[in-house]
């Protein structure tokens, strides 16, 4: 998986470049997200080392539908083909988001409660981290019942551990020093 992270930064950050350059930020990331999506398909990822399938023939498979091969997109993803590393593309439109994401001054803020959160409840977390991380807030929620009560909020580079489990896991600590 790092590895594979590490082959695809300069992809990413390749095709970041062209899209902000060019004020195509959200096409770049549909086209992205549908390209990964077939790469993440396993009859395809198979072909990807097979010898007998032309670059062309992938870079055909890969593109969205009434995308030119020679659109700046389809230039992108015949590199990429040429390279043999179209199996990269999950992670090429991960890495892509986030710089998107970055340069938009927004943050993806994964929450796990014990319970599904309420609108109200969403939005009133939306505006506190936004207050907190001064970033526009994207909120991806899940549920885990295991959490007891609370919630859990990862950032990417900070979590705040809120829940119930997690407290009594720093008690347990406490108590065992």
């Amino acid at each position: 998986m790092a590895q594979a992270i590490t082959l695809a930064r300069p992809y990413a950050r390749a095709a970041f470049e062209v899209a902000h350059a060019s004020g195509t930020l959200a096409s770049w990331s549909q086209s992205l997200a549908f390209a990964a999506a077939v790469a993440g398909d396993a009859l395809v990822a198979g072909l990807g080392n097979d010898p007998r399938v032309l670059p062309a023939q992938l870079v055909a498979l890969h593109l969205p539908a009434g995308m030119a091969v020679d659109a700046p997109f389809g230039q992108f993803l015949t590199e990429m083909a040429e390279q043999r590393r179209l199996v990269l593309l999950p992670e090429v439109a991960e890495l892509f988001e986030m710089l998107k994401r970055e340069s938009e001054s927004q943050l993806l803020v994964k929450v796990t409660s014990a319970m599904t959160l309420d609108a109200a409840q969403s939005e009133q977390l939306k505006a506190s981290l936004k207050r907190r991380f001064k970033r526009e807030i994207e909120l991806e929620t899940s549920v885990d019942a295991s959490l007891l009560a609370g919630v859990v909020i990862d950032t990417g580079t900070e979590v705040i551990d809120g829940s119930a489990r997690g407290r009594l896991a720093q008690l347990a600590g406490a108590l065992a020093n």
